[in-house]
Protein backbone atom coordinates (compact mmCIF):
# COMPACT_ATOMS: atom_id res chain seq x y z
CA UNK A 1 0.00 0.00 0.00
CA UNK A 2 2.88 2.25 1.22
CA UNK A 3 4.43 2.31 -2.41
CA UNK A 4 0.86 2.93 -4.03
CA UNK A 5 0.58 5.58 -1.97
CA UNK A 6 3.74 7.22 -2.79
CA UNK A 7 3.17 6.50 -6.39
CA UNK A 8 -0.27 8.55 -6.21
CA UNK A 9 1.47 11.20 -3.73
CA UNK A 10 3.71 12.03 -7.36
CA UNK A 11 1.09 12.40 -9.34
CA UNK A 12 -0.56 14.44 -7.07
CA UNK A 13 2.17 17.20 -6.86
CA UNK A 14 3.07 16.67 -10.55
CA UNK A 15 -0.87 17.42 -11.16
CA UNK A 16 -1.34 20.20 -8.40
CA UNK A 17 2.23 21.75 -9.54
CA UNK A 18 2.75 25.59 -10.87
CA UNK A 19 2.16 24.26 -14.59
CA UNK A 20 -1.42 23.50 -13.82
CA UNK A 21 -2.28 26.49 -11.11
CA UNK A 22 -0.85 28.48 -14.32
CA UNK A 23 -3.08 27.05 -16.69
CA UNK A 24 -5.92 27.74 -14.35
CA UNK A 25 -4.38 31.09 -13.93
CA UNK A 26 -3.73 31.89 -17.49
CA UNK A 27 -7.27 30.49 -18.84
CA UNK A 28 -9.01 32.33 -16.90
CA UNK A 29 -6.68 35.67 -17.45
CA UNK A 30 -7.20 35.18 -21.38
CA UNK A 31 -10.83 34.53 -21.58
CA UNK A 32 -10.94 38.09 -18.72
CA UNK A 33 -9.22 39.89 -21.86
CA UNK A 34 -11.27 38.54 -24.60
CA UNK A 35 -14.47 39.59 -22.54
CA UNK A 36 -13.13 42.61 -22.13
CA UNK A 37 -13.12 42.35 -18.39
CA UNK A 38 -16.94 41.67 -18.65
CA UNK A 39 -17.33 39.32 -15.58
CA UNK A 40 -16.08 41.88 -13.46
CA UNK A 41 -17.87 44.96 -15.31
CA UNK A 42 -21.04 43.40 -15.10
CA UNK A 43 -21.45 41.65 -11.47
CA UNK A 44 -24.41 43.91 -10.58
CA UNK A 45 -26.12 42.74 -13.88
CA UNK A 46 -25.55 38.93 -13.02
CA UNK A 47 -27.12 39.85 -9.60
CA UNK A 48 -30.35 41.29 -11.13
CA UNK A 49 -30.24 38.28 -13.81
CA UNK A 50 -29.71 35.75 -10.44
CA UNK A 51 -32.68 37.52 -8.62
CA UNK A 52 -35.05 37.72 -11.43
CA UNK A 53 -34.49 33.97 -11.99
CA UNK A 54 -35.73 32.36 -8.79
CA UNK A 55 -39.28 31.67 -10.60
CA UNK A 56 -39.14 28.81 -13.44
CA UNK A 57 -37.25 29.87 -16.71
CA UNK A 58 -38.52 29.26 -19.99
CA UNK A 59 -41.21 26.70 -20.14
CA UNK A 60 -39.40 24.23 -22.63
CA UNK A 61 -36.35 24.47 -21.54
CA UNK A 62 -34.32 23.17 -18.82
CA UNK A 63 -35.24 21.44 -15.86
CA UNK A 64 -34.74 24.02 -12.84
CA UNK A 65 -34.59 27.66 -12.73
CA UNK A 66 -31.74 29.77 -12.98
CA UNK A 67 -31.53 30.69 -9.25
CA UNK A 68 -31.43 26.85 -8.09
CA UNK A 69 -29.14 26.43 -10.85
CA UNK A 70 -26.58 28.72 -9.29
CA UNK A 71 -27.47 27.27 -5.77
CA UNK A 72 -27.25 23.60 -6.73
CA UNK A 73 -23.14 25.13 -8.01
CA UNK A 74 -22.84 26.78 -4.75
CA UNK A 75 -24.19 23.44 -2.88
CA UNK A 76 -20.87 21.70 -3.89
CA UNK A 77 -18.36 24.55 -3.94
CA UNK A 78 -19.31 25.93 -0.60
CA UNK A 79 -17.94 24.18 1.38
CA UNK A 80 -15.19 22.98 3.79
CA UNK A 81 -12.92 24.96 1.63
CA UNK A 82 -14.56 28.05 2.87
CA UNK A 83 -13.61 26.93 6.58
CA UNK A 84 -10.54 24.53 6.10
CA UNK A 85 -9.26 25.35 3.45
CA UNK A 86 -8.60 29.37 3.74
CA UNK A 87 -7.43 28.54 7.06
CA UNK A 88 -4.50 26.28 5.62
CA UNK A 89 -3.70 28.50 3.10
CA UNK A 90 -3.35 31.23 5.88
CA UNK A 91 -1.35 28.75 8.00
CA UNK A 92 0.94 27.50 5.30
CA UNK A 93 1.56 31.16 3.32
CA UNK A 94 0.61 34.10 5.65
CA UNK A 95 -2.03 36.18 5.50
CA UNK A 96 -0.88 37.35 1.39
CA UNK A 97 -2.49 33.86 0.54
CA UNK A 98 -5.45 35.82 0.56
CA UNK A 99 -4.50 38.31 -1.97
CA UNK A 100 -4.38 35.60 -4.50
CA UNK A 101 -7.21 33.83 -3.65
CA UNK A 102 -8.82 36.85 -4.45
CA UNK A 103 -7.05 36.90 -7.66
CA UNK A 104 -7.75 33.59 -8.73
CA UNK A 105 -11.49 34.28 -7.90
CA UNK A 106 -11.39 37.68 -9.95
CA UNK A 107 -9.96 35.57 -13.25
CA UNK A 108 -12.17 32.77 -11.79
CA UNK A 109 -15.44 34.54 -12.73
CA UNK A 110 -14.45 34.72 -16.30
CA UNK A 111 -13.56 31.27 -16.47
CA UNK A 112 -17.29 30.04 -14.88
CA UNK A 113 -19.23 32.25 -17.08
CA UNK A 114 -17.46 30.18 -19.98
CA UNK A 115 -17.95 27.63 -18.67
CA UNK A 116 -21.67 27.98 -18.41
CA UNK A 117 -21.90 29.15 -21.93
CA UNK A 118 -20.75 26.23 -23.52
CA UNK A 119 -22.69 24.02 -20.80
CA UNK A 120 -26.25 25.58 -22.11
CA UNK A 121 -24.99 25.79 -25.22
CA UNK A 122 -24.27 22.16 -26.29
CA UNK A 123 -26.06 20.41 -23.59
CA UNK A 124 -28.51 17.46 -24.72
CA UNK A 125 -31.70 16.05 -23.75
CA UNK A 126 -31.55 12.59 -22.42
CA UNK A 127 -34.19 9.56 -23.24
CA UNK A 128 -36.11 10.92 -19.64
CA UNK A 129 -36.63 14.25 -21.08
CA UNK A 130 -33.76 15.75 -18.71
CA UNK A 131 -31.40 18.48 -19.70
CA UNK A 132 -27.56 17.07 -19.80
CA UNK A 133 -25.01 19.16 -19.84
CA UNK A 134 -20.85 19.83 -18.80
CA UNK A 135 -17.82 19.70 -20.11
CA UNK A 136 -17.89 16.19 -21.76
CA UNK A 137 -20.93 17.11 -23.56
CA UNK A 138 -19.19 20.14 -25.15
CA UNK A 139 -15.95 18.75 -25.36
CA UNK A 140 -17.95 15.85 -27.75
CA UNK A 141 -20.80 18.51 -29.40
CA UNK A 142 -18.02 21.46 -29.71
CA UNK A 143 -15.06 20.19 -30.71
CA UNK A 144 -16.41 16.69 -32.44
CA UNK A 145 -16.41 13.28 -32.45
CA UNK A 146 -12.53 13.29 -32.86
CA UNK A 147 -12.33 14.60 -29.26
CA UNK A 148 -14.96 12.89 -27.62
CA UNK A 149 -12.28 10.67 -25.85
CA UNK A 150 -11.31 13.97 -24.06
CA UNK A 151 -15.08 13.72 -22.61
CA UNK A 152 -15.12 10.65 -21.85
CA UNK A 153 -11.63 11.29 -19.90
CA UNK A 154 -13.02 14.08 -17.75
CA UNK A 155 -16.40 11.90 -16.66
CA UNK A 156 -14.56 8.88 -15.51
CA UNK A 157 -12.01 11.14 -13.49
CA UNK A 158 -14.79 13.07 -12.54
CA UNK A 159 -17.30 10.49 -11.25
CA UNK A 160 -14.86 8.57 -9.25
CA UNK A 161 -13.23 12.04 -7.70
CA UNK A 162 -16.82 12.86 -6.55
CA UNK A 163 -16.52 9.73 -3.90
CA UNK A 164 -13.71 11.34 -2.50
CA UNK A 165 -13.67 15.20 -2.42
CA UNK A 166 -18.13 15.27 -2.32
CA UNK A 167 -18.33 12.72 -0.78
CA UNK A 168 -16.40 10.34 2.22
CA UNK A 169 -14.26 13.58 2.72
CA UNK A 170 -17.20 15.94 3.38
CA UNK A 171 -19.03 12.93 5.39
CA UNK A 172 -15.81 12.82 7.54
CA UNK A 173 -15.57 16.30 7.97
CA UNK A 174 -18.85 16.45 9.54
CA UNK A 175 -18.30 13.28 11.45
CA UNK A 176 -15.15 15.04 13.58
CA UNK A 177 -16.51 18.38 14.18
CA UNK A 178 -19.89 16.80 15.52
CA UNK A 179 -18.11 14.55 17.35
CA UNK A 180 -15.23 17.31 18.53
CA UNK A 181 -17.94 19.83 19.58
CA UNK A 182 -21.43 17.65 20.54
CA UNK A 183 -20.07 14.05 21.47
CA UNK A 184 -22.04 12.46 18.85
CA UNK A 185 -20.52 9.00 17.85
CA UNK A 186 -19.22 9.20 14.26
CA UNK A 187 -21.28 6.40 13.17
CA UNK A 188 -24.34 8.07 13.79
CA UNK A 189 -23.53 10.49 12.06
CA UNK A 190 -22.82 8.64 8.88
CA UNK A 191 -26.14 7.00 9.12
CA UNK A 192 -28.07 10.71 9.87
CA UNK A 193 -26.16 12.30 6.70
CA UNK A 194 -27.24 8.84 5.02
CA UNK A 195 -30.81 8.52 5.06
CA UNK A 196 -30.83 12.69 5.05
CA UNK A 197 -28.57 12.49 1.43
CA UNK A 198 -31.28 9.37 0.32
CA UNK A 199 -34.20 11.73 0.93
CA UNK A 200 -32.87 13.89 -0.91
CA UNK A 201 -31.79 12.27 -3.99
CA UNK A 202 -34.50 10.35 -4.42
CA UNK A 203 -36.44 13.10 -6.13
CA UNK A 204 -33.90 14.02 -8.53
CA UNK A 205 -32.49 17.06 -9.56
CA UNK A 206 -35.97 19.11 -8.88
CA UNK A 207 -35.39 18.53 -5.31
CA UNK A 208 -31.70 18.83 -5.17
CA UNK A 209 -32.64 22.49 -7.01
CA UNK A 210 -35.58 23.08 -4.12
CA UNK A 211 -32.89 21.78 -1.06
CA UNK A 212 -30.29 23.76 -1.98
CA UNK A 213 -31.96 27.11 -3.04
CA UNK A 214 -33.53 26.72 0.36
CA UNK A 215 -30.09 25.76 2.55
CA UNK A 216 -27.32 27.25 0.23
CA UNK A 217 -28.75 30.86 1.09
CA UNK A 218 -29.64 30.81 4.46
CA UNK A 219 -26.08 29.02 5.47
CA UNK A 220 -24.05 31.53 3.54
CA UNK A 221 -26.00 34.33 5.04
CA UNK A 222 -26.24 33.27 8.46
CA UNK A 223 -22.18 32.29 8.76
CA UNK A 224 -21.14 35.89 6.92
CA UNK A 225 -23.48 37.51 9.18
CA UNK A 226 -21.63 36.05 12.38
CA UNK A 227 -18.52 36.63 10.78
CA UNK A 228 -19.23 40.47 9.88
CA UNK A 229 -20.00 40.46 14.10
CA UNK A 230 -16.82 38.78 14.92
CA UNK A 231 -15.19 41.41 12.64
CA UNK A 232 -17.03 44.49 14.18
CA UNK A 233 -15.83 43.45 17.61
CA UNK A 234 -12.26 42.99 16.32
CA UNK A 235 -12.38 46.23 14.33
CA UNK A 236 -9.70 48.10 15.53
CA UNK A 237 -7.54 44.93 14.00
CA UNK A 238 -9.30 45.47 10.51
CA UNK A 239 -6.63 48.07 8.88
CA UNK A 240 -3.67 46.47 10.16
CA UNK A 241 -5.29 42.75 8.84
CA UNK A 242 -6.03 44.34 5.27
CA UNK A 243 -2.16 45.32 5.18
CA UNK A 244 -1.00 42.21 6.16
CA UNK A 245 -2.45 40.55 2.94
CA UNK A 246 -1.49 42.92 0.72
CA UNK A 247 2.23 43.07 1.95
CA UNK A 248 2.48 39.62 2.46
CA UNK A 249 1.44 38.90 -1.00
CA UNK A 250 4.84 40.17 -2.68
CA UNK A 251 6.75 39.80 0.46
CA UNK A 252 7.95 37.06 3.09
CA UNK A 253 5.99 36.67 6.15
CA UNK A 254 7.58 36.57 8.93
CA UNK A 255 7.93 33.50 11.40
CA UNK A 256 5.44 34.83 14.30
CA UNK A 257 4.36 33.37 17.39
CA UNK A 258 3.22 29.26 15.70
CA UNK A 259 3.51 30.88 12.40
CA UNK A 260 6.24 29.05 10.79
CA UNK A 261 7.19 32.14 8.23
CA UNK A 262 6.09 31.53 4.41
CA UNK A 263 8.25 32.71 1.36
CA UNK A 264 6.03 34.90 -1.78
CA UNK A 265 5.63 31.65 -3.74
CA UNK A 266 4.05 29.83 -0.50
CA UNK A 267 1.87 32.56 -0.28
CA UNK A 268 0.83 32.11 -4.26
CA UNK A 269 0.92 28.66 -4.50
CA UNK A 270 -1.79 27.63 -1.23
CA UNK A 271 -3.69 31.39 -2.20
CA UNK A 272 -4.42 30.17 -5.70
CA UNK A 273 -4.75 26.12 -5.04
CA UNK A 274 -7.25 26.69 -2.14
CA UNK A 275 -8.76 29.36 -4.07
CA UNK A 276 -9.24 26.97 -6.78
CA UNK A 277 -10.72 23.93 -4.45
CA UNK A 278 -12.86 26.46 -2.72
CA UNK A 279 -14.91 28.32 -5.64
CA UNK A 280 -13.58 24.84 -8.09
CA UNK A 281 -13.59 27.61 -11.74
CA UNK A 282 -11.67 25.44 -14.24
CA UNK A 283 -12.87 22.39 -12.94
CA UNK A 284 -15.56 21.70 -15.12
CA UNK A 285 -17.70 20.88 -12.28
CA UNK A 286 -20.59 23.66 -11.91
CA UNK A 287 -21.17 23.80 -15.73
CA UNK A 288 -22.96 20.41 -14.94
CA UNK A 289 -25.52 22.27 -12.25
CA UNK A 290 -25.87 25.31 -14.76
CA UNK A 291 -26.76 23.01 -18.12
CA UNK A 292 -29.83 21.97 -16.30
CA UNK A 293 -31.12 25.73 -15.99
CA UNK A 294 -34.26 26.72 -17.45
CA UNK A 295 -33.12 29.05 -19.99
CA UNK A 296 -32.55 29.41 -23.59
CA UNK A 297 -30.03 32.07 -23.64
CA UNK A 298 -26.36 30.90 -22.58
CA UNK A 299 -24.75 34.29 -21.79
CA UNK A 300 -27.29 35.27 -19.36
CA UNK A 301 -26.60 31.94 -17.60
CA UNK A 302 -22.93 32.70 -18.01
CA UNK A 303 -23.79 35.45 -16.27
CA UNK A 304 -25.43 34.20 -13.16
CA UNK A 305 -22.80 31.26 -13.35
CA UNK A 306 -20.10 33.66 -12.74
CA UNK A 307 -21.52 34.77 -9.50
CA UNK A 308 -20.33 31.53 -7.58
CA UNK A 309 -16.77 32.46 -7.87
CA UNK A 310 -17.59 35.67 -6.10
CA UNK A 311 -20.02 34.73 -4.14
CA UNK A 312 -17.82 31.62 -2.58
CA UNK A 313 -14.45 33.39 -2.25
CA UNK A 314 -14.70 37.36 -2.78
CA UNK A 315 -17.49 37.17 0.37
CA UNK A 316 -17.42 33.59 1.82
CA UNK A 317 -13.42 33.23 2.09
CA UNK A 318 -12.58 36.58 2.48
CA UNK A 319 -14.81 36.71 6.13
CA UNK A 320 -13.16 33.38 7.04
CA UNK A 321 -9.39 35.00 6.29
CA UNK A 322 -10.34 38.44 7.84
CA UNK A 323 -11.47 36.85 11.04
CA UNK A 324 -8.75 34.17 11.30
CA UNK A 325 -6.41 37.54 11.17
CA UNK A 326 -7.83 39.97 12.78
CA UNK A 327 -8.49 37.72 15.63
CA UNK A 328 -4.55 36.77 15.90
CA UNK A 329 -5.04 33.15 15.99
CA UNK A 330 -3.33 32.66 12.53
CA UNK A 331 -0.03 32.69 14.87
CA UNK A 332 -1.45 30.12 17.26
CA UNK A 333 -0.03 27.24 15.27
CA UNK A 334 -3.46 25.67 14.88
CA UNK A 335 -4.69 24.92 11.29
CA UNK A 336 -7.66 23.54 9.12
CA UNK A 337 -11.07 24.14 10.56
CA UNK A 338 -9.47 24.25 13.96
CA UNK A 339 -7.95 27.51 13.03
CA UNK A 340 -11.01 29.15 12.35
CA UNK A 341 -12.83 27.97 14.86
CA UNK A 342 -10.18 29.19 17.23
CA UNK A 343 -10.80 32.56 15.59
CA UNK A 344 -13.97 32.73 15.94
CA UNK A 345 -14.05 31.49 19.07
CA UNK A 346 -11.71 34.71 19.95
CA UNK A 347 -14.17 36.83 18.98
CA UNK A 348 -17.01 35.06 20.07
CA UNK A 349 -16.38 33.20 23.35
CA UNK A 350 -18.67 30.08 24.53
CA UNK A 351 -20.57 30.47 20.94
CA UNK A 352 -17.88 31.08 18.01
CA UNK A 353 -16.76 27.31 17.77
CA UNK A 354 -20.44 25.95 17.53
CA UNK A 355 -20.88 28.41 14.61
CA UNK A 356 -17.93 26.77 12.74
CA UNK A 357 -19.32 23.15 13.88
CA UNK A 358 -22.52 23.75 12.32
CA UNK A 359 -21.94 25.72 9.10
CA UNK A 360 -19.14 23.20 8.28
CA UNK A 361 -21.63 20.23 8.63
CA UNK A 362 -24.22 22.31 6.65
CA UNK A 363 -21.98 23.28 4.28
CA UNK A 364 -20.51 19.79 3.76
CA UNK A 365 -24.22 18.13 3.57
CA UNK A 366 -25.06 20.54 0.61
CA UNK A 367 -21.93 19.71 -0.75
CA UNK A 368 -22.82 16.21 -0.29
CA UNK A 369 -26.14 16.74 -2.63
CA UNK A 370 -24.19 18.79 -5.33
CA UNK A 371 -21.15 16.36 -5.88
CA UNK A 372 -24.12 13.41 -6.34
CA UNK A 373 -25.43 15.37 -9.01
CA UNK A 374 -22.25 15.73 -10.55
CA UNK A 375 -21.11 12.02 -10.29
CA UNK A 376 -24.82 11.41 -11.46
CA UNK A 377 -24.29 12.94 -15.09
CA UNK A 378 -21.08 11.77 -15.59
CA UNK A 379 -22.02 7.95 -15.06
CA UNK A 380 -24.98 8.73 -17.37
CA UNK A 381 -22.30 10.07 -19.85
CA UNK A 382 -20.45 7.09 -20.19
CA UNK A 383 -22.90 4.35 -19.35
CA UNK A 384 -26.48 5.75 -20.17
CA UNK A 385 -28.75 6.55 -17.55
CA UNK A 386 -29.24 2.92 -16.48
CA UNK A 387 -26.58 3.72 -14.60
CA UNK A 388 -27.87 6.41 -12.21
CA UNK A 389 -29.84 3.99 -10.02
CA UNK A 390 -26.54 1.69 -9.03
CA UNK A 391 -24.50 4.98 -8.98
CA UNK A 392 -26.93 6.83 -6.35
CA UNK A 393 -27.05 3.89 -4.61
CA UNK A 394 -23.40 3.40 -4.01
CA UNK A 395 -23.03 7.26 -3.41
CA UNK A 396 -25.68 7.06 -0.44
CA UNK A 397 -24.13 3.86 1.30
CA UNK A 398 -20.79 5.10 0.78
CA UNK A 399 -21.47 8.36 3.16
CA UNK A 400 -21.29 6.35 6.71
CA UNK A 401 -18.22 4.35 5.26
CA UNK A 402 -16.33 7.73 4.94
CA UNK A 403 -17.60 8.97 8.40
CA UNK A 404 -15.95 6.02 9.86
CA UNK A 405 -12.90 5.46 8.20
CA UNK A 406 -9.68 6.77 7.91
CA UNK A 407 -8.94 8.60 4.86
CA UNK A 408 -6.25 9.90 4.19
CA UNK A 409 -5.48 7.40 0.99
CA UNK A 410 -8.85 8.79 -0.39
CA UNK A 411 -8.24 12.04 -0.01
CA UNK A 412 -5.16 11.83 -1.93
CA UNK A 413 -6.73 10.16 -4.72
CA UNK A 414 -9.93 12.43 -4.91
CA UNK A 415 -7.46 15.78 -5.17
CA UNK A 416 -5.32 14.32 -7.91
CA UNK A 417 -7.99 13.17 -9.96
CA UNK A 418 -9.96 16.44 -8.88
CA UNK A 419 -6.78 18.02 -10.80
CA UNK A 420 -7.25 15.94 -13.75
CA UNK A 421 -10.53 17.22 -14.31
CA UNK A 422 -9.52 20.35 -14.78
CA UNK A 423 -7.14 19.49 -17.77
CA UNK A 424 -9.75 18.42 -20.34
CA UNK A 425 -12.13 21.11 -19.31
CA UNK A 426 -9.04 23.92 -19.72
CA UNK A 427 -8.32 22.20 -23.24
CA UNK A 428 -12.15 22.59 -24.52
CA UNK A 429 -12.62 26.02 -22.93
CA UNK A 430 -9.10 27.30 -25.22
CA UNK A 431 -10.44 25.51 -28.17
CA UNK A 432 -13.88 26.42 -27.90
CA UNK A 433 -13.45 30.13 -26.73
CA UNK A 434 -14.43 31.64 -29.65
CA UNK A 435 -17.77 30.29 -29.30
CA UNK A 436 -18.05 32.29 -26.21
CA UNK A 437 -16.10 35.11 -27.07
CA UNK A 438 -19.03 35.51 -30.65
CA UNK A 439 -22.57 34.41 -28.51
CA UNK A 440 -21.05 37.43 -25.52
CA UNK A 441 -20.67 39.68 -28.35
CA UNK A 442 -24.22 39.03 -30.25
CA UNK A 443 -26.04 39.01 -26.89
CA UNK A 444 -24.46 43.26 -26.01
CA UNK A 445 -24.86 43.76 -29.16
CA UNK A 446 -28.54 43.07 -29.33
CA UNK A 447 -28.88 44.22 -25.59
CA UNK A 448 -27.50 47.67 -27.36
CA UNK A 449 -29.63 48.07 -29.65
CA UNK A 450 -32.82 47.48 -27.76
CA UNK A 451 -31.34 50.01 -25.34
CA UNK A 452 -30.95 47.83 -22.26
CA UNK A 453 -27.75 48.21 -19.94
Amino acid sequence: MEPISEFVSQINSLVWGPPMLVMILGVGLFLSIGLKLMPILKLGAGFRLMWSGRARGDEDDGDIPPFQALMTALSATVGTGNIAGVATAVFLGGPGALFWMWLTALVGMATKYGEAVLAVRYREVDERGAHVGGPMYYIRNGLGKKWAWLGVLFAIFASIAAFGIGNTVQANSVADVLSANFGLPHWITGVLLMIMVGLVLIGGIKRIGQVASALVPFMAVSYVLVGLIVLAINASEIPAAVSMVFSYAFSPAAAEGGFAGAAVWAAIRFGVARGIFSNEAGLGSAPIAHAAAQTKNPVKQGMVAMLGTFIDTIIVCSITGLVIITSGAWTSGETGAALTSLAFETGLPGFGNYVVAIALAIFAFTTIIGWSFYGERCIEFLFGVKAIVPYRVLWIVAIPVGATINLGFIWLVADTLNAMMALPNLIALLLLSPVVFKLTREHFEKQKALGVK
